[in-house]
């Protein structure tokens, strides 16, 4: 299991701070430093559908160019979110094949369960 996000995000932020205050340890990966890879944003895609991995409402998304925000499909929304990781809603709890993104705690207690 992993934590994908941004370290300085505040979602990303009560996220872990939930992981930590529930004794869970969950490895962390920081896709600004250390990447994105492809296979895992197109399985979260496959899995979620890129309407809810892209982030239409960030500050990332609204200053992309106009032709990059129109036509939007999978295979578009996947190349936008590898060029711009930012533009992926966090954070992104995976796990074989399970894929979460967001942080409600109602939603963590219940994954965890």
């Amino acid at each position: 299991m992993t934590l994908y996000g941004i370290k300085n995000c505040d979602t990303v932020k009560k996220a872990r701070k939930w992981l930590e205050a529930n004794e869970h340890n969950v490895p962390f990966h920081d896709f600004r430093e250390q990447g994105l890879d492809e296979t895992d944003l197109t399985a979260w895609v496959k899995s979620l559908g890129w309407e809810a991995v892209l982030n239409k409402r960030s500050t990332s998304f609204r200053a992309l160019d106009d032709a990059d925000k129109q036509n939007i499909d999978e295979a578009k929304a996947i190349q936008l979110m590898l060029a711009n990781p930012t533009l992926i809603k966090r954070p992104v709890l995976a796990t074989n094949g399970k894929v979460m993104v967001g942080f409600k705690d109602a939603d963590y207690q219940a994954w965890f369960a």
